[in-house]
């Protein structure tokens, strides 16, 4: 990168190549001190069809402003970066005028969503303020258009800073409240073990989402507050809310039971959320999860590798193993027995199941039935049988929602029943029943679990090279991601919220690849270092360049990438 230019300087390059092919731009990558703020022009785009410049402002706090208070440790800090890349990226709407070919005049940053996620997109700290963003450099046709270029870079770019990156003309108020609010929920969370519970809804929070395709929460006169049942209530004192109480839900078996559209899986959907802190307003800013809580489901067509899903699945025809059980075409029963596995092996200890999501086969097996067909002749043990081996023997708790099977009952440790989205806790009455009606069913589970399996990935299997390219990894949305020459499909992992996310989890594959996976190290081994090393040198880690599309994901989900690759091997 060249030395520093000023303002004007690059306003003269701009109009030198006014009306050259669209490879000119190149010119003006390097760094420019602007009045107010530096700006960084890290990469060139070389036509404007392709994916636009990536550029960086970085104001000093001389004249950002922002009181220490309000970014001195990680949580506060990860709130305020999630305000002030929203507010970036409300000024690059004001700020855009898409015109001319391809991407001209886009200006965008990585906003955020509901979740307030870390990312790269923003970075704050005593000395500056840093944005990085993209911005399609104007064409008409493929050629370069210097004066609207101009005038986006030194006319409208110092007021879109002006206005998202200086203290003083923000909502120093709201700046608090995000702040405040990421605090409040990464001290709830930290808190559940001490009380023994794995998630927590507090009092006066709005559960249901506004559709299927909208996170915001919902709005109008009959959307219910949820309000915890007594037997349940539980409170916490939290540094900013103060004390605030809620439904806590202890370790061990849990069951979410009610009629259809009641409430049930809006509930559990929730705390599949709870992994993550919401923006202020959200109505779950403080319902949170175990951090380590992954949802299950079935998932018919995955691919399976080595998995030893014996605890749940044996006795196949024609001898296949199941302790090292591989499949390109898992069906729903073994693709959800590997899916629990792997959330075992690396080291969750809170599953979430919602029935309408699940084998049906792998989860129960009446009493009739096992009339009917012998244990013998059944390869499946059912989840009912050894959900509570699960708890006793690993300490791993189980939600799950179930509204078709009342066997259930026997295994929970505490039923909650939702009616018309108002919560009861219904363990007593459905322990009566369940010893009213005596056992219906034989257990299948055997004495234990069943031993739960470390893999060993071969590097080489890891491929992510395509062509003559190195490297070819690139998300696709935010539940597909091409890796090499493989399509990896994460529609089901359903905790993926954000496309950020998953582009950074191919990052991190090449990541892991180079600097861990190495043919002895397990997978969970592999993930853990890798884990270890972003929260030690940040997300920037996995990229040598300056990229802000880049969000925070969990061991899971990259894991569950990794799982899905269908050319993986093992040692």
């Amino acid at each position: 990168m060249n030395n520093w230019q000023s303002q004007q300087q690059l306003k003269q390059q701009l109009s030198r190549i006014d009306g050259r092919g669209y490879k000119a731009y190149k010119d003006i990558a390097g760094k420019y001190r602007f009045d107010d703020f530096d700006l960084f022009i890290d990469y060139v785009q070389g036509d404007p069809f392709a994916s636009p410049s990536r550029l960086r402002v970085r104001v000093s706090q001389q004249i950002a402003g922002y009181p220490t208070t309000l970014f001195n440790h990680n949580s506060r800090r990860i709130g305020l970066e999630a305000y002030i890349a929203a507010a970036f990226a409300q000024a690059c709407q004001t700020a855009a005028g898409r015109n001319g070919s391809g991407k001209s005049g886009l200006i965008a940053i990585d906003r955020p969503g509901q979740e307030l996620i870390e990312r790269t997109a923003v970075h704050i700290n005593t000395d500056f303020v840093e944005a990085r963003f993209v911005v399609g450099l104007p064409a008409r046709g493929r050629s370069v258009m210097g004066r609207a270029a101009a005038k986006m870079l030194c006319e409208d770019l110092p007021k879109l800073v002006n206005a998202a990156l200086i203290y003083a003309n923000g909502r120093p108020e709201v700046m608090r409240r995000f702040a405040e609010t990421n605090e409040d929920a990464d001290t709830l969370r930290q808190a559940l073990q001490e009380q023994n519970l794995v998630a927590f809804v507090a009092d006066d929070s709005i559960l249901p989402r506004r559709s299927g395709i909208d996170n915001r929460p919902l709005k109008g006169d009959n959307v219910v507050q949820f309000s915890s049942p007594e037997s349940l209530r539980v409170s916490f004192e939290l540094p900013n809310r103060g004390r605030v109480s809620g439904m806590g839900i202890p370790a061990g078996v849990t069951l979410i039971v009610g009629g259809g559209f009641h409430g049930k899986s809006t509930l559990l959907n929730a705390l599949e959320r709870g992994i993550y802190n919401h923006r202020p307003g959200d109505g779950r800013d403080l319902v949170v999860s175990d951090p380590t809580a992954v949802k299950i489901r079935a998932e018919d067509g995955r691919s399976v590798v080595g998995v030893n899903i014996s605890p749940f699945i044996n006795n196949l025809p024609h001898g296949r193993n199941t302790q090292n059980f591989s499949s390109e075409n898992a069906s729903g029963s073994t693709s959800q027995a590997a899916n629990i596995v792997e959330a075992l092996e690396l080291g969750s200890q809170l599953l979430l199941i919602d029935e309408d999501t699940a084998a049906t086969n792998f989860m129960i097996r009446d009493q009739r039935m096992q009339a009917l067909i012998a244990k013998d002749k059944e390869p499946i043990t059912p989840f009912i049988d050894k959900v509570r081996q699960l708890y006793d023997e690993h300490g791993v708790s189980t939600i799950l929602v179930i509204g078709g099977s009342g066997d259930y009952f026997e295994v929970a440790d505490h039923v909650i029943a939702l009616d018309s989205y108002h919560v009861h806790d219904v363990t007593s009455e459905a322990k009566e029943i369940a010893a009213q009606h005596g056992r219906p069913r034989t257990s299948e589970g055997g004495q234990s679990f069943g031993q739960i399996t470390a893999r060993i990935p071969t590097p080489k299997s890891l491929d992510p090279r395509k062509g003559r390219r190195d490297t070819n990894v690139k998300s696709r949305g935010v539940d597909g991601l091409q890796f090499g020459e493989e399509h990896i499909d994460l529609w089901s992992v359903s905790q993926l919220v954000d496309e950020s996310q998953t582009r950074a989890i191919g990052a991190a594959l090449v990541y892991a690849l180079d600097n861990h996976f190495d043919g002895r190290r397990s997978l969970a081994e592999a993930l853990d270092l890798t884990m270890q090393d972003i929260a030690n040198k940040g997300l920037d880690v996995l990229d040598r360049r300056y990229v802000g599309d880049l969000a925070a994901f969990r061991p899971f989900e990259l894991g569950a990438a990794v799982n899905r690759y269908r050319p993986l091997r093992l040692r």
